[in-house]
Formats: C-alpha cells, structure tokens, sequence
C-alpha cells in the first residue's frame, strides 16, 4: 500500500512540476510582451513589472501547480500535515507575491510623486508649458514614476488629449492620491487655475497625509505584533508538543476528529488575524 501511495505521490509531483514550469513559463513570455508594448524596458529592475501583467486566471493556475507540487513533495517525505499546510501556502503564495509586489510600487510611486508635483510646480514658475514640464519630468524621474510618465509623454505625442492621458495614467497606478493629483489638474486646466501653486499645495496635503500614516503605523505597532504573537502561539506549541511528546499528538492526527479540531483551530486563527488587523487599520 505505501509503494503505491509512493508512487501516486511521485506522479502527482511530476506532473505538478512540469504544469507548473509551463505554465510559468507561458504567463512571463506573456507578461514580458504586454509590459514591452506598454513601457520601454530599461534595466533588470524594471522587468519586475511583469508582475503587473498576470491576471487573476493565470494567478490561479499557478497557484493550483504550486500547490499540487508542494502537497506531491510532502507526501514523499511521509509527512501529510506538513504537506497539507505545504499545498496551502503554495496555492496562495503566487497570488500574496503579486499582490505584495503591486502594493509596494504603489507606495513607492506615491512616495516620489511628492517630489514630482514640487518640480512641476518649478518648471511651470519657469516658464514650460505643461506637455515639456512633463516630458522633462518623464526624463529624470526614477522607477516607476518616471515610465508611467513616460507613457503619457506617448500618449499626448500621439494624439491623445490630455485629460484623457491622465486619466488612463490613474487607472493604471490605482492610487488615491494620484487620482487626486489627476481629478486637480484637469479641473484647473478647464477653468485656467494656477497650477503652480494647485501642486505645491497637492504636494504639501501628500506630504501631510505620510506623516500621519507614519504617526499612526508607530502607535498601532504595539497591537500589530500583539496579533503576530498570538497568531503564531498555537502553531508553535504544536510543533513543540509533536516533537516533545509525539506519542500524543499522533493519535489525534490520526482521527477525523483531530483534523475537525485542527481545522476549527485554523478558522479561529483567521478569524481573529483578520479582526485585530481590521481594529489596528486606520485609513487617512
């Protein structure tokens, strides 16, 4: 019986290997595609982004490899709740990447967009229309900043209006402040604002906001980690209970009702992550 479960599980692992490395291959030749048709890749740093280019299907089916593969690799080993828990951090493990990946160039977007709305304010104190303060700004600005504006400079060289040009730019970065930065500036331009002094004011309620987040992330941290703790407590006396006293812990793993017990476990885990993560999240 066991030679069996052996080789079910070696083939389960094959197969999930070679899915996995095809498909993994097929969504980043892909990704690489739609990323050199939007932007012009410039250095190793920036192919990171062909995150931005997997959709949710492919985040799934990689996620389904993962899995299989990291479930097929735990059996062999003879560990079935270590596999078990394997199989779920692979499924989730390309969509958390991607997600964290995404959110981290939002911020550092933003983080650079202040200093951008205080040089644009410049050029345009300096005499420069809109489209060269930009173009200009395109130029000097780091990633990802600098090929998102870029890709505007395109856009308005082709033709396209700059409301329009804008707003495609908001859509694609999906941040608040640089909606609000968008929804200003096309405003001002339609009923002949100052946009000097509309982005040196921008600029200062951006600058603002991040310290406020800053003060608001040092006085939260206490019951941040407090849930961290919490979270991990059960986990480790577990592992610490199986390796002191497996005689035990075995005998519930292998009963229906001490994996209905594990499981309860888990879901209570969550639960309780999810509303202390929820309680310590305050939005500006």
């Amino acid at each position: 019986m066991n030679a069996w479960a052996n080789a079910l599980a070696a083939l389960l692992a094959a197969g999930a290997v070679f899915l996995f490395a095809r498909m993994a291959t097929g969504i980043v030749a892909q990704a690489s595609r739609r990323l050199e048709d939007r932007y012009t890749v410039r250095s190793a740093q920036e192919l990171r982004d062909i995150l931005l280019f997997v959709d949710g299907r492919s985040l799934a089916v990689l996620g389904a490899c993962a899995g299989a593969l990291l479930f097929g690799c735990g059996l062999l080993a003879g560990a079935g709740l270590a596999a078990t828990l394997a199989g779920v951090a692979g499924a989730a493990a390309p969509g958390w990447i991607v997600r964290r990946y995404r959110a981290r160039r939002i911020a550092s977007f933003e983080r650079q967009l202040v200093d951008a709305l205080q040089a644009m304010s410049s050029a345009f104190r300096a005499g420069l229309t809109f489209p060269q303060a930009l173009a200009s700004l395109a130029r000097e600005a780091p990633f990802p900043l600098g090929p998102e504006l870029a890709q505007v400079v395109k856009e308005l060289k082709l033709g396209v209006p700059t409301e329009v040009a804008l707003d495609n730019l908001a859509s694609r970065v999906d941040s608040a402040d640089l909606a609000l930065v968008v929804t200003s500036t096309n405003t001002a331009r339609e009923l002949g604002g100052n946009l000097a002094e509309m982005f040196e004011t921008l600029a200062a309620t951006i600058r603002e906001r991040f310290r406020l987040q800053g003060r608001i992330a040092a006085l939260t941290s206490q019951g941040r980690m407090q849930g961290r703790v919490v979270a991990a407590l059960p986990v480790l006396l577990g592992l610490a209970m199986r390796w002191i006293r497996p005689d035990l812990v075995d005998p519930m793993l292998d009963h229906p009702f001490g994996w209905i017990l594990v499981a309860l476990v888990v879901a209570l885990e969550l639960a309780g992550m999810l509303l202390i993560r929820r309680i310590v999240t305050v939005d500006v």
